[in-house]
């Protein structure tokens, strides 16, 4: 009976998630259209951190508990899933425009940032202090930024231009964002929590855990706002969303969650960065050669994921 209860919260848990995706994507990009700031700055900033929200709660409530694995595996988890899952997916099913100029700063601190936690790892063995969350979440406010320093001077820099659709209230909109936003963490706390229960039941580790179930149920928001932004034509917002989502678990999550209690590391994590930077440079290159990822492209991603995702588990 328990079982089946998680069952039915697991799949109100993705209702809420689709539904909340879609007000919340809408609300965005009518924000970003009034205030003339780029779609790619909202997804890389707003978007990204709305979705990260559970990512945080994980990560903070597992350090301070003790459970340093399910918190870092979370994190890294639910890049190599944003990464390699989400955008296998959606190019399979339609290729994604994916101009590698328009990301390439973006991108280089997504790969600088996981580039630097494996590094770390190797020099320094299996533990992160708390200076080192302090040093990432430093990174990241300075990214933040000069993210918004640039939007800002954008918007200075281009023209006025006429409004081809009704403007709709500002007081609509960032309901709309508010609201999105609510159902996504709701959505997402439900298919976590039920996700979470059902696999305890076939007695995984807590990294394993923490890669696959909990991973994959943090990053549904991402999932869902991914291919919601695709059906709508909003590439800029679904390729940042991923983009964001890997700067803000890297510097944001990992250093919150080092700064409430220093994290353990397990060694066999090195691989699992290892897949994630490899995934990363697949995506460039990708992106570089075609300006695009095409559905082989897409099918290239998704085997690597299942493949990682057989590995760890067996």
């Amino acid at each position: 009976m328990n079982t089946v209860f998680q069952i039915v919260l697991l799949i109100i848990g993705f209702i809420m998630l689709i539904k909340g995706a879609d007000i919340f994507v809408d609300g965005s990009v009518s924000i970003a259209t009034r205030l003339k700031i780029p779609k790619i700055i909202i997804g890389l900033t707003i978007v990204s951190m709305g979705t990260g929200t559970p990512e945080v709660v994980i990560g903070i409530i597992a350090s301070a508990g003790g459970s340093s694995d399910l918190a870092v595996g979370n994190i890294i988890g639910s890049n190599i899933f944003n990464l390699l899952f989400i955008v296998g997916l959606c190019a399979m099913i339609r290729p994604i425009a994916a101009e590698f100029k328009d990301i390439a700063k973006d991108y280089w601190v997504s790969v600088a940032g996981a580039t630097a936690l494996l590094i770390f790892m190797l020099l320094f063995g299996d533990f992160i202090p708390r200076y080192i969350g302090m040093v990432f979440v430093f990174a990241f406010v300075i990214y933040m930024a000069f993210l918004v320093r640039q939007a800002m001077n954008r918007s200075k820099k281009e023209p006025e231009l006429e409004e081809t659709k009704p403007k709709t209230s500002p007081v609509k909109n960032i309901f709309l964002v508010i609201l999105g936003l609510v159902l996504i963490i709701i959505g997402a706390h439900f298919a976590v929590s039920s996700a979470e229960s059902l696999a305890l039941t076939l007695g995984l580790s807590e990294r394993v855990i923490g890669i696959t179930i909990i991973a994959v149920g943090t990053s549904l928001p991402e999932l869902a706002i991914f291919l919601i932004s695709g059906k709508k034509g909003e590439n800029d917002i679904a390729i940042s969303v991923i983009i964001g989502s890997n700067i803000f678990n890297i510097l944001f999550v990992l250093g919150i969650s080092g700064i409430v209690m220093p994290l353990a590391i397990d060694s066999s994590m090195k691989i699992d960065l290892v897949v994630l930077i490899v995934g990363k440079l697949l995506f460039m290159l990708f992106s570089i050669t075609g300006k695009k990822i095409t559905r082989l492209e897409g099918l290239v991603f998704s085997l690597i994921y299942i493949v990682y995702i057989a590995f760890i588990v067996l």
